[in-house]
């Protein structure tokens, strides 16, 4: 029952998405599982630091990643502190647990000739497809977007007179980004492809297949790792590496890492600082070869 109160919690006082409900859920059924087999069915609200602890060496020994085993016990922190604020637990048992250590992986963003060349890729647009894949495209590398968002786009959403775009972000927070007019004229002709469709039954989202229902996560990361794989040498062309290099590009532009951060969508400033790494590089190539004393 307190599960069920949790994801009810997650989902309407905290707005998670039904994506995030579900891995929290999924993490906390992996606990439980453990718990049954080592512990004789333990409960997870009785459960104490030293057998957690057991859980986590299970999980470093069965090879899973630091990053993969501190979401899973991030989860579960979760689920202890919402048993406290409901008052069926006294004492967070992860009160005083430190994280496993991470590596700090460094997202090396699409170059701006990368970029080019897919452009130029997508550039002969003769049908449904072809229009919907460099939308696509555009809106990740023009908005920063995720793809999650991408997919929930709604025809609404779109103000083309005022080149505008209406996003729902995480916890369900509105954030308007604006649209240069590639973009635009993008969005116009994809519509005209989009109306002859035979079909179309989710009728208010702006991208769908060509059975007029919306886009999918799997659909939308082939479609950017088909095009990208082309151009680029890069073992992951996603969706996400295009949010990264819309950040970087626009910092290396000069942009302010505060309106960097608005279009993004982040809490805090912290999380976009994270794409600064490309940009000092960048800095530092422009100091090396401008600083007087860097000639002698």
């Amino acid at each position: 029952m307190s599960l069920e109160k949790f994801s009810d919690y997650l989902l309407l006082e905290k707005k998670y998405s039904v994506h995030t409900v579900t891995a929290y859920l999924k993490d906390l059924k992996s606990f439980q599982e453990f718990l049954e087999s080592e512990y004789n069915g333990n409960t997870i609200e009785k459960t104490g630091y030293n057998i957690i602890r057991q859980w986590i060496v299970s999980l470093v020994n069965s090879k899973i990643a630091n990053r993969s085993i501190n979401r899973k016990v991030s989860s579960l922190n979760s689920y202890y502190k919402f048993l406290m604020k409901i008052r069926l637990l006294e004492i967070n048992p992860l009160k005083t647990h430190k994280a496993l250590k991470v590596e700090k992986k460094v997202q090396v963003p699409f170059s701006q000739n990368e970029m080019k060349a897919v452009f130029e890729d997508l550039n002969h647009v003769d049908d449904f497809i072809s229009a919907r894949d460099k939308l696509m495209v555009e809106l990740f590398y023009a908005t920063g977007i995720r793809r999650i968002e991408l997919i929930e786009i709604k025809l609404k959403d779109i103000d083309a007179s005022s080149a505008i775009l209406k996003v729902l972000g995480k916890r369900n927070k509105e954030r308007y980004i604006p649209l240069i007019p590639s973009v635009i004229n993008s969005v116009s002709i994809y519509k005209e492809y989009r109306s002859k469709l035979s079909l179309i039954i989710d009728k208010d989202y702006l991208l769908l297949t060509q059975k007029g229902v919306k886009v999918y996560e799997t659909l939308v990361y082939r479609t950017i790792n088909k095009y990208f794989s082309r151009t680029s040498t890069k073992l992951k062309c996603s969706p996400h590496v295009l949010r990264h290099s819309f950040a970087t590009h626009l910092l290396n532009e000069g942009a302010d890492i505060n309106s960097v951060k608005e279009l993004l969508g982040h809490a805090s400033l912290a999380a976009t600082q994270v794409y600064t790494h490309n940009s000092i590089a960048e800095l530092k190539k422009v100091h090396a070869k401008a600083h007087p004393r860097n000639k002698d």
